[in-house]
């Protein structure tokens, strides 16, 4: 399995979400001074989990943060795995599902990737593909983007995006495509196992992911842009995809 790229989580919500469901925590540094609000709840977590705790001055605190919002903040962790693809299939087979999956096809923003880590566990979604290379991974500034999402919300990562498709076709699992040059989002059942595949920001789906796709939606816009943000669209999207899956199966 391949380990997820970071060692260390910041920011109050993120090193509450990673305490709340957990994750291997080696040790917490709060920032002098920070004795607040949710960072008391964190203390308090920490010595009952018997997780080591040590206030370090600012200078020493801001030389180990690795983020601008690390909000006194910083848990130390144990690597972890990126999900498989077969992983991904069980979570929504234990669940008695059928599968809702995001595919990130050379997403390299980290903002981007946060936020819809943070929406795909509002979503509920399965689990999230991104591809191994071309594209942003699980980093320190994409946990804390995702508010602790992270330690939620499956991700696997693959070598090949497009033979990955295939694979989810071969289950039954209908891959829905952003585009302009699709239909009307709302004017098309979403319903069913499904995967909806989110361009990278420059070149949206590319040539071949577009061309395995089974449909192509778009979300219609009046004004002078000519596309959304992507994890604005991947909400918009995601929500519609669960609101018709909620009126269908409760």
């Amino acid at each position: 399995m391949v380990k997820i790229s970071y060692n260390q989580i910041e920011g109050r919500n993120s090193v509450w979400e990673a305490l709340q469901a957990g994750r291997s925590i080696n040790k917490i540094y709060i920032k002098k001074g920070e004795h607040r609000g949710l960072i008391l709840d964190i203390i308090n977590k920490a010595r009952d989990l018997k997780i080591p705790l040590s206030e370090i001055d600012e200078g020493a605190f801001l030389s180990m943060a690795k983020t601008p919002g690390h909000q006194g903040v910083i848990a130390k962790v144990a690597s972890q795995d990126y999900a498989s693809l077969e992983d991904i299939l069980k979570a929504a087979q234990d669940l008695q599902e059928p599968p809702f999956i995001l595919i990130l096809n050379e997403l390299t923003d980290p903002q981007n990737l946060g936020s819809i880590l943070r929406t795909a566990d509002g979503l509920g979604v399965h689990g999230v593909i991104i591809p191994k290379h071309r594209a942003c991974g699980i980093t320190p500034t994409v946990a804390k983007i995702s508010s602790g999402a992270v330690e939620y919300v499956k991700v696997a990562r693959v070598t090949n995006i497009a033979r990955t498709i295939d694979e989810l076709k071969e289950q039954g699992i209908w891959i829905v495509g952003a585009d302009m040059d699709g239909k009307n989002y709302f004017e098309v059942d979403l319903t069913g196992p499904v995967a909806l595949v989110i361009g990278g920001e420059d070149k949206g789906l590319g040539k071949l992911v577009k061309k395995k796709c089974d449909i192509l939606v778009k979300i219609p816009l009046r004004g002078k842009m000519s596309s959304l943000n992507a994890a604005v669209a991947a909400a918009i999207l995601g929500y519609d995809i669960l609101r018709q899956r909620l009126e269908r199966y409760g």
